[in-house]
């Protein structure tokens, strides 16, 4: 599998404070931006998996619900995760 328990450990801890903490937001829109930046290398080399296109859409939806509701109630953590994952907003 290309993502270990220790590198979910290790993003976790990075954007969570604690390896255990999965809950936060930030946690889990890293974690969801990992998973779609592997997706997308797959699908550039694989144009016709579209159960993984569909899968990717979802990750993608998912992670839009969580910035939105970072955005609506803390700003500040809203920009600070934006800044560290280097997403276009």
């Amino acid at each position: 599998m290309y993502l270990t328990s220790e590198a979910k450990k290790a993003i976790f801890k990075e954007h969570g404070g604690s390896d255990k903490n999965t809950g936060v937001a930030e946690s889990q829109i890293a974690l969801f931006t990992e998973r779609i930046n592997h997706l997308t290398g797959h699908l550039k080399v694989n144009k016709k998996d579209h159960g993984t296109e569909k899968a990717l859409m979802t990750m993608v939806g998912k992670r839009k619900q969580l910035l939105a509701y970072l955005k609506m109630y803390d700003i500040e953590r809203y920009r600070a995760i934006i800044a560290k994952l280097g997403l276009r907003k």
